[in-house]
């Protein structure tokens, strides 16, 4: 198949952001949709709890806000908060009327509703969902749409190397009109060139040992646009979910949240609940309080795991409400219809991001960012459930809707010299990668987890500084290949996150050091913004 080079729109990556940008955008515009793996392989797929959206008539907007803004403490956007929260049902209708199927039950005049759950941190039951498998509902049925539209061009396993901005006459860097993006079937980097490039890459969590995400996640949409000359804000800030499978073989696969919500208890090895010694809400408190519990009973006890029990409820409200869950543990040998899941906490959410306004765009004129990617201050500095797939999907159309308001007064882009890897020559030992991999994972996970002090950042800081020099002279000397890339991208995101956490001499939301131990009262909250010293 002949695949085209140029674009009016050209978005890199494919879960709820990407799909839902290319699918909002009018049918006449050239679009390429840009992934590195199968167009469905994004963290979207792997979802499991739902989508956060005011649909109860007992529920508000106001309540949806307040309960975000504390979550956030005290580092959310309330302008941004407002904004996501108010188009929240009309995101639920556009998957609906994509052919969405959430879980239904029955209404009070006997026809279906959605049915909603709740989960940590929400005052209300606000989470439609489809069973415990949303995020592969979702996924499925744009990837499903997103194939049928013929002004789309699906490019997968391309991962991006580099977005490309304009040289103006004076030497400075113009608007961003495309990317350098690899083919890892074929070794070869090829340039696209757009009229307006969205990225829409997901987080960067594959920094850390233990990740609910896919192998996928190494924060490539951070890198490039930091590269590119973007700001970024609060990237201290990453979720640790509390509760992830703890099996040798599980990957450390998710327990999502609305076990809790249903009703699930977490226990000591012993069988004895703690969570209200930490949290009025007790296991419903947010998952920053949750997963520091956790991991504070684990070091004090010195075990590997805790647990989450849900075997109390009837095993046919189990079967039907996480099917997927409960299938997954019984290939592990785990009934939790009959006995409490061994479970750790990993990291699971980036807060922070490419900074964005709520059209998303980004610092750079004719780039946007949109999803985990991207910061818009709604999470401020702790996440509450399922407000991510939320902002995927209103900012998507968001974008869409910037883009085409914008599209007359668009140029196109200028001509873009191939990429050049002639001086370059194929490398020769790739244990040089995979030991810088493992090496960045680990120190990451033992000093920038989640209770921090300042010389465990302090040491992180020293050894990313190394790796940094190496990854960069080893990208210098030698032909690209995805695993490259990826490294690449993870050191300068967790060059990010050192550097933002040791600016914030407090502990606030996901960020929690020993050193610092209490909110800094004395001045008004900020986000932590980081500028590159060439924009």
């Amino acid at each position: 198949m002949t695949h085209s080079n140029r674009f009016d729109v050209l978005v890199i990556g494919s879960g709820a952001a990407g799909l839902g940008v290319a699918l909002e955008l009018p049918s006449h515009l050239r679009v390429g949709v840009l992934t590195k793996n199968a167009l469905e392989e994004s963290n979207t797929y792997y979802a499991q709890g739902g989508i956060a959206a005011v649909l109860d008539e007992t529920d508000s907007v106001d309540a949806h806000v307040a309960d975000t803004l504390v979550a956030g403490a005290g580092l959310c956007d309330e302008a941004a908060v407002r904004f996501i929260v108010e188009h929240g049902r009309a995101a639920i209708e556009r998957l609906v009327a994509f052919g969405v199927g959430f879980s239904q039950e029955d209404g009070p005049d006997g026809g279906q509703i959605p049915h909603l759950t709740q989960e940590g941190g929400h005052s209300h039951r606000r989470i439609v969902h489809a069973a415990d498998a949303t995020g592969r509902e979702v996924e499925m049925t744009l990837v499903e749409r997103v194939r049928e539209r013929p002004n789309v061009e699906i490019l997968e396993q391309h991962i991006a190397v580099d977005l490309i901005r304009e040289t103006l006459p004076s030497g400075r860097r113009g608007r961003c009109i495309g990317a350098y993006a690899l083919n890892t079937r074929e070794g070869t980097v090829h340039t696209y060139s757009a009229r307006s490039t969205v990225i829409a890459s997901g987080g960067a969590c594959k920094v850390y040992l233990y990740t609910s995400n896919p192998d996928g996640a190494t924060g490539d949409g951070v890198s490039m646009a930091w590269r590119a000359g973007c700001r970024v804000a609060n990237m201290e800030f990453t979720q640790f979910h509390p509760t992830c499978l703890f099996h040798p073989d599980a990957k450390s696969f998710l327990i999502t949240e609305a076990v809790r919500g249903e009703g699930g208890r977490l226990l000591l090895p012993d069988g004895t609940r703690f969570m209200d010694q930490f949290h009025a809400q007790a296991e419903l408190a947010p998952r920053d309080v949750v997963a520091r519990a956790i991991d504070h009973e684990m070091k004090r006890l010195g075990v590997d795991c805790l647990y989450l029990d849900i075997s109390h409820k009837p095993e046919a409200f189990i079967l039907e409400h996480f099917p997927t869950v409960h299938g997954r543990c019984l290939e592990f040998g785990i009934d939790m219809t009959k006995e409490p899941l061994p479970i750790v906490p990993a990291a699971h959410y980036s807060c922070g991001g490419v900074m964005t306004d709520l059209h998303g765009l980004t610092d750079i004129e004719g780039l946007y960012a949109a999803g985990e990617v991207a910061y818009t201050g709604l999470h401020g500095a702790n996440r509450m459930a399922s407000n991510s797939l939320l902002e995927c999907l209103v900012l998507s159309t968001a974008v869409a809707q910037d883009i085409v308001s914008k599209l007359p007064e668009t140029p196109e882009p200028p001509a873009i010299l191939p990429w050049d890897d002639s001086w370059v020559r194929e490398a020769d030992e790739e244990v040089v990668v995979s030991h810088n991999w493992e090496e960045l994972r680990r120190f990451m996970w033992d000093y920038v987890g989640i209770v921090r002090t300042t010389k465990r950042l302090e040491r992180a800081k020293h050894r990313i500084d190394l790796l940094l020099s190496e990854i960069t002279e080893y990208y210098s000397n030698f032909q690209i290949t995805g695993d490259m890339l990826e490294l690449r991208n993870l050191a300068v995101v967790a060059d990010l996150i050192i550097r933002s956490a040791m600016m914030r001499t407090e502990s606030r939301g996901l960020h929690f050091t020993l050193d610092y131990p209490d909110i800094d009262k004395s001045r008004p909250p900020q986000a932590t913004i980081l500028t590159p010293s060439r924009r």
